[in-house]
């Protein structure tokens, strides 16, 4: 699954490079911390996927965000995710899911907080 690059623009130029699932929180069901990273120009970021389906039967809605990151972060957040025996498993245990699977005093992922990133973006599928 590709997407538009935020920096270069390029329609289906930025990709999913590792996914690591995370627990519920007080608001979404899903939450997946991803590194993404554009094959056209030299951007990296992490994205976040959170999606709740609370309410209604038909009530899914979701959110997918990127955040941009200096290549030494996108680096070291790669190795450390990479270590992870089983990075679908939103309980395994592992160092990396013990880092990243952080949440505040409202019960709220928080795991951004410890990854210096810039403004958010919108993931789009690239056209």
């Amino acid at each position: 699954m590709a997407f538009r690059c935020p920096a270069c623009q390029g329609a289906r130029s930025l990709w999913i490079t590792s996914s690591l699932e995370l627990p519920p929180d007080s608001r979404s069901d899903e939450i997946t911390l991803q590194l993404i990273k554009c094959s056209r120009c030299d951007f990296v970021g992490v994205a976040v996927y959170e999606e709740s389906r609370r309410g209604a039967l038909d009530d899914d809605s979701f959110h997918h965000f990127g955040y941009p990151v200096s290549r030494a972060h996108w680096d070291r957040l790669r190795e450390l995710m990479e270590r992870c025996p089983d990075p679908r498993n939103p309980r395994c245990s592992c160092p990396a899911h013990r880092r990243l699977a952080t949440y505040n005093e409202w019960g709220r992922w928080n795991g951004l907080e410890a990854i210096p990133h810039g403004r958010p973006f919108e993931l789009r599928f690239g056209a």
